[in-house]
């Protein structure tokens, strides 16, 4: 992983903040900033549903604080996180999508129009695509907010081809933690996965294969550990101080990465009881027959990680963010033909009384 980091300040115009108290109403809003919204964006403007996007407290989602990437389609030589986002968003804004920076604190999906509260205004649509993402969990420590993008990672997907041949630690127990040492070990000289328990809590297929990987040597596990301190330079991390939960004994582990895998928490606290959920993350219909990214609720779509807790990558949340955008069209246009005949039905019938 590249030690810089580059931000890129999002332009203003034509973004604007919303401070009008009547309720402002959209035929679609999108909600989140990050892959899944810009694309569903650039979609949904193309296809002149005049989408409204409310960008969230965290512009840009997880990809904002990532350095390097390196598996974008087309960008042979990669490209920073930051960058990518700025390059969504003006696409985004070059058909037009008007980008509204508020936070949305409340919603009501209980019949349409739906109702979104926000810090600075109170919006209705007759469409949503909620893609709010998710949020990776970290332990809270200061030196690995201090490290965070310098060898501190929660992704192996995103960030593994940076150690290869190199040590690295992931720290967790249950599945995602596994995920992550069974996919380093593909990629790294050695990891070491740090537990806090004395057994794994994830899936015991998932274990038996890392017990495997423990046999061939370049994987080892630390048990009834947690991580204490994140140790590093001004390089970048190398190396992690673990301590025993019980005696306290401390000892220092010689890695060049720490993978923090201790789960997401997806960003659906907002929507809690009015849309189906599996462990937090929203319930799509999926499948290849079209609308599948149509909630519990008609009209209400959702796209990238806030569904998806098994690929959480920028490319699978675009794509998702695609066909959100597409789901939406199809639903907005059967909208407007159920209004036309109903308006059509309404005519005839005072016709009818005239005569």
């Amino acid at each position: 992983m590249a030690n810089r980091r580059t931000f890129i300040a999002f332009k203003h115009t034509p973004s604007v903040v919303m401070s009008e108290s009547q309720p402002q109403h959209h035929r679609l809003i999108i909600l989140g900033s990050g892959p899944a919204g810009y694309t569903a964006a650039v979609y949904a403007a193309r296809a002149n549903l005049d989408p409204v996007m409310i960008t969230g407290i965290e512009q840009g989602g997880q990809l904002m604080t990532t350095t390097d990437v390196d598996n974008w389609p087309g960008d042979v030589d990669g490209l920073q996180g930051p960058d990518l986002m700025a390059r969504m968003k003006d696409h985004a804004e070059r058909f037009d999508t008007r980008i509204v920076n508020d936070h949305i604190h409340a919603t009501d999906l209980s019949a349409r129009p739906y109702r979104l509260e926000g810090d600075y205004a109170t919006y209705t649509c007759d469409a949503l695509i909620i893609s709010t993402g998710a949020t990776a969990r970290y332990l809270g420590l200061e030196s690995e907010a201090a490290f965070m993008g310098r060898g501190i990672s929660a992704c192996a997907t995103c960030d593994g081809f940076f150690y290869r041949n190199k040590n690295v630690a992931v720290i967790g127990g249950g599945n995602t933690a596994l995920e992550e040492a069974l996919y380093l070990s593909n990629l790294a000289a050695h990891v070491t996965v740090v537990h806090r328990r004395d057994k794994f809590r994830g899936e015991k297929i998932l274990a038996d294969k890392l017990f495997d990987k423990v046999e061939n040597g370049n994987v080892s596990i630390v048990w009834d550990h947690e991580l204490d301190e994140v140790l590093g330079d001004d390089m970048g991390v190398t190396g992690g101080r673990i301590k025993h939960r019980e005696s306290g004994e401390t000892q220092e582990l010689a890695v060049d990465g720490i993978f923090i895998a201790i789960g997401h928490k997806p960003n659906t606290d907002i929507f809690a009881s009015q849309l189906d959920m599996e462990g937090g993350y929203i319930k799509v219909e999926s499948g290849t027959q079209g609308n599948a990214t149509a909630t519990s609720m008609p009209g209400v779509f959702a796209a990238g990680d806030v569904m998806d807790h098994v690929y959480r990558q920028a490319i699978t949340s675009a794509g998702s963010g695609c066909m959100a955008a597409l789901d939406a069209e199809k639903y907005l246009d059967a909208l407007t033909e159920d209004d036309s005949a109903r308006d059509a039905h309404v005519e005839s019938q005072v016709a009818h009384r005239e005569v």
